[in-house]
């Protein structure tokens, strides 16, 4: 297939250099770039706030907002035949009896459109529409609210994703949310001026974000629990009146990922038990009896890499384990010798990917493995991937749609997935507005090798009966329920920990 790639040669982006790479990498496809200048790109204003917060944030100089001369595409400038199709990222390419892919973000096109929509605090539809119609969508996102260059680096990246799955017909839409739509339509790039106030702004944030981190242990999280009842909250699908309890912490260390396993009836619960002083996190379990947590957490899992989302299983009369090892490139398989401790790896599922929060269901004859991929760069919660295998121990063969979804609103995973009568439940991560904001439940309406879809029911928020700004895990066994959230911790408050 003859691809042309339109870009604007006035700014020449690492990013086109990734991404001319990546489809150059596909089978039969030869590519050329058409390089005239496009006009209306970000303006001066925009790339001096890009300056200042990489001087301010530690950012690196080598993203994919950075600019290359002309010559890095000189691979792709040979004179081109007439192309099978055209990839247009400037959306003015008006051509009879050629296939054109025009990307748009919130129904604009360009670079200037996306960073629009990134500074007015927006989360961006990216679509690749030919002859209007939509053949691949996908909600981007970031883990870096606030600072537009990584922001804008992460989504450049997930447009690169996004380009590359509608090669293979993958990532062809987005699920509704339950909530009204975004209206209005592409908001206009900021004055020079607005965007000389919004770069003082973040450089006082920055000063205050570095005093509060000389007074408090941040990012901090907690885990709440209760008594489940007869209703969960894949049933109420809002926080139970009662409100939830605390599992305590002594301030020096945070606990997240709440998974409970009943095992020979004994309700134990594993957790991300994060060390402040150490920058990294080991997974340690807690028992529990019919009024709460026997004692505090301990540790049972200890690696030289950060571990976290300890997805515990019993299948064969054995607890099985697989924690989230994102650091170290892995999602390994680990089983309990001396429960709740004595884990060994029995198996490396997956290698050489950056997958987090791993997430085994059996469905339909198989076994799927959930996780969000941070593929190429870019976020690490928008990009779905699955694999299969006919046991949980492998081998585990990826998806030929992979990314199956991309979604900052609803794709990386927020616990085990459950079933209600026909329904297969899975808890979803929101991360629209930070990452870890919500909880989303979704039913899962098809999944096998065509393909994946779901329909996000419900949104659940922190609030009153959940204090905090975070909500990202959803777990229940033995009559309980457990979920996580943020927390404030003081460091003149710590307790050093025996």
């Amino acid at each position: 297939m003859q691809i042309s790639l339109r870009l604007d040669g006035d700014c020449v982006r690492a990013f086109h250099v990734t991404l001319l790479e990546r489809l150059a990498a596909l089978e039969d496809v030869e590519l050329s770039v058409d390089v005239r200048p496009a006009g209306g790109g970000i303006p001066r204003s925009a790339a001096a706030l890009f300056q200042l917060e990489t001087a301010i944030h530690g950012l690196s100089h080598d993203g994919l907002a950075k600019r290359v001369p002309l010559s890095a595409l000189a691979p792709y400038r040979q004179s081109p035949a007439s192309p099978d199709l055209v990839i247009d990222l400037c959306g003015d390419v008006r051509l009879e009896n050629t296939r054109i892919w025009r990307v748009t973000y919130d129904g604009a096109s360009g670079e200037a459109a996306l960073l629009a929509l990134i500074l007015a605090g927006r989360t961006p539809l990216a679509r690749i529409e030919e002859n209007g119609v939509a053949i691949a969508a996908g909600r981007l996102g970031t883990e870096y609210g606030g600072i537009a260059l990584a922001s804008f680096q992460d989504m450049l990246a997930r447009t690169a994703s996004l380009i590359i799955a509608a090669m293979s017909g993958a990532a062809k839409s987005v699920p509704d949310l339950p909530e009204p739509a975004q209206v209005g339509g592409p908001p206009p790039m900021p004055s020079a001026g607005k965007l000389g106030v919004r770069a003082g702004k973040a450089l006082a944030r920055r000063i205050i974000q570095k005093i509060y981190h000389l007074c408090y242990n941040a990012p901090h999280w907690k885990v709440g629990w209760r008594q489940t009842g007869s209703r969960d909250l894949f049933e109420l699908r809002a926080h139970p009146a009662s409100g939830w309890q605390e599992l305590p912490d002594d301030g020096s260390r945070f606990y997240a990922d709440p998974f409970p396993i009943l095992y020979q009836g004994q309700l134990t619960l594993f957790v991300e038990d994060y060390i402040h002083r150490l920058g990294k996190a080991i997974i340690s379990a807690v028992p529990f009896g019919p009024a709460g947590p026997l004692g505090r957490p301990e540790p049972v899992l200890e690696l030289p890499y950060h571990l976290s989302y300890p997805f515990v299983f019993e299948r064969d009369g054995e607890v099985w384990m697989v924690p989230e090892s994102c650091a170290n490139g892995t999602v390994d398989l680990y089983r309990a010798t001396a429960f709740p401790g004595g884990w060994v790896k029995e198996a490396t599922l997956l290698s050489g990917v950056v997958a987090s929060d791993a997430t085994l269901v059996e469905h339909g004859g198989a076994w799927w493995l959930f996780a969000t991929v941070r593929d190429g760069g870019g976020a690490f919660s928008d990009a779905l991937h699955l694999w299969s295998a006919p046991d949980f121990r492998g081998p585990w063969t990826p998806h030929p749609k992979n990314p199956v979804l991309i979604d900052i609103a609803s794709v990386r995973p927020a616990g085990r997935m459950v079933r209600r009568g026909n329904d297969l439940l899975r808890p979803v991560q929101d991360c629209r507005r930070s990452y870890g904001a919500a909880l989303g439940i979704a039913r899962i309406s098809h999944l096998d090798l065509i393909g994946m879809e779901q329909v996000v029911e419900t949104i659940l928020n922190p609030g009153a009966l959940w204090s905090g700004r975070k909500l990202h895990t959803l777990n229940e066994a033995g009559g309980f329920e457990f979920i996580d959230g943020s927390a404030i911790a003081p460091r003149w408050k710590q307790r050093a920990r025996d």
